[in-house]
């Protein structure tokens, strides 16, 4: 071999040598671990906001094939979904009725005896939406009421996308709260809240009681006390923890 096919030979090889420590190179980079720091809000209430949506309020009254009317326990449910409506509602009510069963005769009785109840309360004619369904043939016939209100929800709780340690990372160990911190109070506090829209803005002031304020002003005149007298409230209440 001459020394011109030998020098030549080497040049492949060592263009060869450079393709592949570069191609590793190229390889190593993809393959490196770079660590990323996903910032999140400090304040739970800005990582697990309180939201409004629309919701629904239902009671389901079920049908006796043989019985017209309304059970006391089902006049006591009608009475107190007509009054949330009052209170919360943001539609009409609609009502679905049985038709095509053996309990049309019953649901019609427990119709009207509803119909009466929601008039008593103070639910508008015009308010009410009337619908007919098929009840399933081993299922049992039900008269249905809905309509939709604000509710409030925060959440989903339980979830985890940052890591607690303890880590080599030293983005783990600082002293930050960790991301589910505060959404069970914040879902809780919505569940309970009476008037989701409180959460968004307070409510309109009412006016003051002007008897009592004419009282107080009096006494305070004519130099009293203006103060009220409750007998009673210094007796004593209960014995526990004695």
């Amino acid at each position: 071999m001459g020394q011109t096919e030998m020098t030549a030979m080497q040049g492949r090889l060592t263009l060869r040598l450079l393709a592949a420590v570069g191609f590793a190179a190229t390889l190593a980079g993809c393959y490196q671990k770079t660590p990323v720091t996903a910032e999140y809000p400090v304040d739970y209430r800005q990582r697990h906001p309180i939201v409004l949506r629309e919701g629904v309020q239902d009671v389901e009254v079920m049908v006796g094939r043989n019985r017209g009317g309304l059970t006391p326990s089902q006049r006591a449910d009608m009475v107190s979904f007509a009054q949330a409506w009052r209170r919360e509602s943001g539609s009409g009510i609609i009502i679905e009725v049985p038709r095509g069963g053996s309990a049309d005769r019953a649901a019609a009785g427990s119709m009207s005896e509803i119909r009466s109840i929601l008039a008593a309360v103070g639910v508008p004619s015009n308010a009410v939406y009337l619908r007919h369904y098929v009840p399933g043939r081993n299922s049992l016939a039900s008269i249905k009421l809905r309509y939709s209100k604000l509710t409030a929800e925060a959440g989903p709780c339980g979830q985890w996308p940052v890591d607690l340690g303890p880590v080599l990372n030293s983005d783990f160990i600082e002293n930050r709260p960790y991301w589910n911190l505060g959404c069970a109070s914040q879902r809780n506090l919505a569940a309970m809240v009476d008037n989701p829209t409180d959460l968004v803005q307070p409510r309109g002031e009412t006016p003051a009681y002007a008897a009592r304020r004419s009282i107080a002003l009096e006494r305070y005149r004519i130099g009293q006390s203006p103060s009220g007298a409750y007998a009673g409230y210094e007796s004593k209440i209960s014995d526990v923890g004695k």
